[in-house]
């Protein structure tokens, strides 16, 4: 008998804390996005001594938060821009999540929680109520590298229900991160689907590799198990990935319905998948009508001996010969790839190639590709759309 009494009094002291803790976290309530779109962050920390908040949103990157006498931190930001941000808590020296906060983005190893304020061009980057495409994860045999790889696809609303055929967006990811980056950071299923519906781009198809050959899919995702995420991958920049980049197009379409020819396929990447956007469609000039260079690492990978990197000149001249419907750039200003990308487009004014070209504020961030994104998506095919 006193044992079951034991067993009751240690079960409900379980039920008591549990719901405690539940408690705490649904008092505690951060972000708080206010009326005028400032926000503020809370955490329940009553034993620490001093608690920052680290964000893309902050001038300084940091701001101090002040303790009241329930041991609750706060801060409150000025009114913020519509935007998707991301931020973290530094207590006592050590960085965490906010606990109140369930919504994290990966980017390489590093977790940060994310808000949203709505409005403009965030409002591309939230769940509409628009029709909406599917994101799959898909594998394929890379008979080049010797191995299955997954990539993610993006198929537009109505695609699996019709008997359209599509064109194809080739969308690629920088250094150290894979095929769940322009999914997740990049929100590009949720800004196809708000230009698709709002008419400003195209039906199509969005492939999203991985461009690190040493890898099979995302960490985690692959037989490897839980690796830690590294920028540091052998062969991302030495000709492997594209020397074998034609098996990915020729696996879509084999398995999906595309149009099949240069003037319904687009390649696009940012910062080393912009290197690697650039070296493709040079290197296959009759694969690509449209290209597109986000904060691209243009000057990267000569040093190696890879022969897709040999007389990169001479072969993108030949690809200017062919007309490509669009080559677009686009950088920030205080990008650090900026210099490079100013030399690279004087050697194509130099050449008289031509190329339309955006620059922004801000530098090597996902704030600028998402933007990116949503205004080189309804450049493509404008006069060469889906098909029976």
């Amino acid at each position: 008998m006193k044992k079951l009494i034991l067993s009751a009094l240690l079960a409900v002291c379980a039920l008591c804390t549990a719901a405690q803790n539940l408690w705490d976290a649904a008092q505690t309530s951060s972000p708080q996005i206010n009326d005028d779109n400032s926000v503020t962050f809370r955490l329940h920390a009553p034993k620490a001594v001093k608690v920052l908040v680290t964000g893309d949103f902050l001038p300084d990157r940091t701001a101090e938060l002040t303790e009241n006498e329930n041991g609750i931190w706060s801060f409150t930001t000025p009114p913020l821009a519509p935007e998707l941000y991301s931020y973290a808590f530094i207590v006592d020296g050590l960085k965490i999540l906010d606990p109140a906060n369930v919504y994290v983005n990966r980017d390489v190893a590093t977790l940060a929680n994310i808000f949203l304020i709505e409005g403009g061009q965030a409002d591309l980057y939230k769940v509409n109520d628009v029709p909406h495409g599917s994101l799959t994860r898909t594998w394929y045999h890379s008979p080049s590298l010797g191995t299955s790889r997954r990539m993610t696809v993006y198929t537009p609303p109505g695609y699996e229900s019709g008997k359209l055929r599509y064109p194809v967006l080739y969308l690629l990811h920088g250094m150290g991160n894979d095929e769940e980056g322009w999914p997740a950071l990049g929100r590009a299923a949720r800004i196809m689907d708000n230009l698709i519906a709002s008419g400003k781009a195209q039906p199509m198809i969005v492939v999203m590799t991985n461009g690190n050959v040493a890898q099979q899919a995302a960490p985690g995702e692959a037989p490897e198990g839980m690796v830690r995420p590294s920028f540091n991958l052998p062969h991302t920049m030495d000709g492997t990935f594209e020397a074998s980049f034609p098996e990915i197009v020729a696996r879509i379409d084999d398995c999906y319905r595309t149009l099949r020819d240069k003037h319904h396929r687009a390649i696009a990447g940012l910062s080393m998948g912009g290197f690697h956007a650039m070296q493709i469609s040079k290197e296959y000039p009759d694969m690509f009508d449209y290209v597109g260079l986000f904060s691209a690492a243009v000057r990267a990978g000569y040093e190696s001996r890879s022969r897709i990197y040999d007389n990169w000149q001479q072969k993108v001249k030949l690809q200017f010969k062919k007309r490509p419907a669009l080559y677009w750039i686009a950088i920030g200003k205080d990008d650090f790839l900026y210099q490079a990308n100013v030399e690279y487009r004087k050697w194509l004014d130099d050449n008289n190639l031509p190329y339309i070209y955006r620059e922004s504020d801000g530098g090597h961030e996902w704030r600028n590709w998402r933007i990116y994104l949503s205004e080189f998506a309804p450049m493509l095919f404008r006069s060469k759309g889906a098909t029976e």
